[in-house]
């Protein structure tokens, strides 16, 4: 597993991937991207909420993630909720489709961020749904953790 990206350098985020999903491991893959999808990513206009990644012919693709059109861009401008191409090695690849058609994972995209020589990059999250009930504990967690850190400081 990779290092976490700087958080200025961040162009989406999934924010409820977390909530409502348990992520087992995380993965970091290429993006196929056009000229004016890099342009409006940079500017931070991009929104992964929906978006997932399925295969389709033996490789790895990311659906439904939303990049709007470039302002400035001209008749050339992309197609907003386009499939995009995740590129991996192929064992990479063979190993997590593996794990979603064995095991019911689900591939959800947690971010997309650029890397220190300026390159876009997805990183996957291999995830397990929550039920109601695990939403619940995680929620009973982090409230006991607040108070506990509430009652230290008053007391130390």
């Amino acid at each position: 597993m990779s290092a976490a990206p700087s958080p200025d350098r961040i162009a989406a985020r999934n924010r409820k991937a977390r909530h409502d999903y348990i992520i087992e491991d995380s993965v970091e893959a290429g993006l196929v991207l056009l000229g004016t999808e890099v342009k409006s990513l940079r500017e931070g206009r991009g929104n992964i909420g929906d978006a997932y990644a399925g295969e389709k012919d033996g490789e790895l693709w990311l659906y439904n993630a939303y990049i709007p059109e470039y302002q400035a861009g001209s008749h050339f401008n992309h197609e907003t909720r386009r499939p995009r191409k995740l590129l991996m090695r192929k064992r990479e690849i063979a190993k997590l489709i593996g794990a979603v058609q064995k095991s019911g994972m689900t591939l959800v995209p947690l971010d997309i961020h650029f890397n220190a020589r300026g390159i876009a990059k997805v990183q996957l999250g291999i995830a397990r749904g929550k039920r109601k009930y695990d939403k619940r504990q995680t929620e009973k967690q982090r409230d006991w953790q607040r108070q506990k850190q509430r009652l230290m400081r008053e007391k130390g």
